[in-house]
């Protein structure tokens, strides 16, 4: 028997034309763009706790997650700007508004740190190496992780720990509270419930015995005090670390896969300044909060104390940095592969590097830094697909730390060695300009649009870096419709001297402003950046959109 198919025709052409009567708006801009806010922090169910072997996480990212170098997506969680808003993971700080160096160098520190009146109660310790460290109450009942420099090394580690807190609670990463603390040694006393845990042995019960071991070789003042840096215990109930690739399956507000995020791509510009190589997943924190009743995580940075010159061995024993820190994998075939056939002849590049070593600052330098080839310690998914617009977003932020800031923060780590602490903030300014030099050079390296009665204003980076000087703005104003995508010309292309651009006469409900900077020598900059603006009600950024 036929079947008749007209009335199925008859019904999707009637369908077809009702949805005609109402055509779709694929909108390029929503009205709350920009976004400045992700709001990953709906309530959610306790996560599970999860724990990461370090040897584990080297061999699956040293083999696995590598990205094919001609198919890298665009971040997924940046705004129409290009910034990234606020979330769990990210909040932005000095790369927005402008800091005090008193409120930089404060950092995440909501106290004056711990309660020294009374003493500690030590409730648990580790011992292994030859910087054991501990967790202790305080005589507010406040946790604090200590950690010790080594005797030959005093303020190594700890001077680093807490100079790299400030540092990344400025760029806008979440941080614990940390301290330098400087204690007596009969100060503290161990809990009756309180653990050591020994490696390559089960936990057993602490002594005091046990502690005074412990601080029998760690480093102190001359008065016999003993230094250390105390790290506040973050808030919440931590319930593992982080990867940089992928999702949490236990967490629903965790949609967007590490690897995608710009605060995770562009923190290999952060590691690669201040050479932290030891930016892996087990030194991050994830810890369930309650605000309100609610629940949600909220995802930490956590242990700074082998970056800027600041190293361990294979025993977590505090030292000088080597030199393979920051330009060789620990596990990389190239390097290994060429020594083996050349029968040792082949040499490492890095071989030849001159370091100035300090006890407080060990091995950092910053002539043959170079940004493109610095590595940490094993392959980061997230780092390795950094793109150059994720690089220019970090490098901005990278620019606001001047000399002087740069300088105060390193004091935070009170060496008491003024010719180490010189050093120090000179390797931190030069390894800056460096990085300013290579990510400000790629890009048409404008930003921070603003729009006033004089016009569009704009930030010219590249400049300010000292890496170019401007000959003129090139820019032609187009009507841009919003809903078909399309941008029509409003006129001839105009030269301009300065960071103003004026306005067209004409105002539609969107416009387009494409700039090229043309300044001899640096064809990065004559690439096409175009800024569009929400017309109504008022002037505003809507969006921003660079040529890579």
């Amino acid at each position: 028997m036929r079947v008749s198919t007209r009335p199925a025709l008859f019904t999707l052409a009637a369908t077809l034309l009702s949805l005609a009567a109402f055509p779709t708006r694929a909108q390029k801009f929503l009205p709350d763009d920009p976004v400045l806010e992700d709001r990953d922090d709906l309530p959610i169910e306790l996560p599970a706790e999860i724990e990461l072997a370090t040897s584990y996480d080297v061999l699956e990212h040293s083999w696995h997650h590598r990205p094919d170098k001609h198919k890298i997506p665009g971040p997924q969680n940046v705004n129409t700007l290009g910034d990234v808003p606020d979330s769990s993971w990210f909040t932005n700080r000095i790369g927005v508004r402008a800091l005090s160096i008193e409120k930089v160098v404060r950092g995440p520190n909501r106290s004056d740190g711990p309660d020294m009146t009374r003493p500690w109660t030590v409730i648990g310790g580790k011992s292994g190496g030859i910087t054991p460290g501990f967790t202790m109450r305080d005589g507010r009942g406040d946790s604090y992780f200590v950690k010790f420099d080594p005797p030959q090394y005093f303020g190594l580690s700890t001077g680093a720990d807490v100079i790299g807190s400030k540092f990344f609670h400025a760029f806008g990463y979440y941080v614990p509270e940390s301290w330098i603390v400087y204690v007596e040694q009969s100060g503290p006393r161990v809990a009756e419930e309180a653990k050591l845990r020994v490696r390559g042995g089960k936990p057993r019960p602490m002594t005091q015995a046990d502690l005074n071991s412990m601080l029998a070789n760690v480093a102190r003042l001359s008065d016999g005090r003993i230094r250390c840096v105390a790290s506040r215990a973050v808030p919440g109930k931590v319930v593992g670390p982080h990867k940089y690739h992928g999702t949490r399956p236990d967490d629903p507000n965790d949609v967007i896969p590490h690897e995608h995020r710009r605060e995770l791509r562009g923190y290999r510009v952060f590691s690669a300044w201040l050479n932290h190589d030891d930016s892996r997943s087990v030194n991050s924190i994830a810890s369930y909060v309650k605000t309100g009743g609610r629940g949600y995580l909220v995802h930490y940075l956590q242990d700074f104390s082998s970056i800027l010159g600041s190293g361990s061995d294979w025993q977590r024993a505090i030292a000088p940095q080597n030199a393979r820190a920051g330009n060789e994998y620990v596990l990389e075939a190239a390097p290994i592969l060429k020594t083996a056939f050349s029968l040792g002849l082949w040499e490492r590049p890095w071989h030849a590097v001159k370091y100035t070593v300090y006890p407080q600052v060990g091995g950092i330098e910053a002539e043959f830094f170079d940004p493109d080839k610095w590595k940490p310690e094993y392959p980061n998914p997230a780092f390795e697909r950094m793109l150059p617009e994720d690089a220019f977003w970090a490098a901005r932020i990278v620019s606001k730390f001047k000399d002087e800031m740069i300088r105060a923060i390193v004091q935070e780590g009170d060496f008491r060695a003024p010719e180490a602490e010189d050093h120090l903030a000179s390797m931190i300014e030069k390894r800056r300009d460096k990085i300013l030099a290579r990510y400000f050079r790629e890009l048409n390296p404008l930003a921070d649009f603003a729009v006033g009665a004089e016009g569009v204003s704009f930030t010219n980076y590249g400049e300010d870096a000292g890496l170019g000087k401007v000959e003129a703005y090139e820019y032609e104003w187009l009507a841009f419709d919003n809903d078909a995508g399309r941008a029509e010309s409003l006129g001839a292309l105009a030269l301009a001297p300065g960071r103003s651009l004026p306005l067209p006469p004409k105002r539609p409900e969107y416009l387009m402003l494409r700039i090229r900077t043309r300044a001899p020598g640096l064809p990065g900059w004559g690439k096409r950046l175009d800024v569009y603006l929400r017309t109504g009600p008022g002037l505003s950024v809507a969006g921003v959109e660079r040529e890579s």
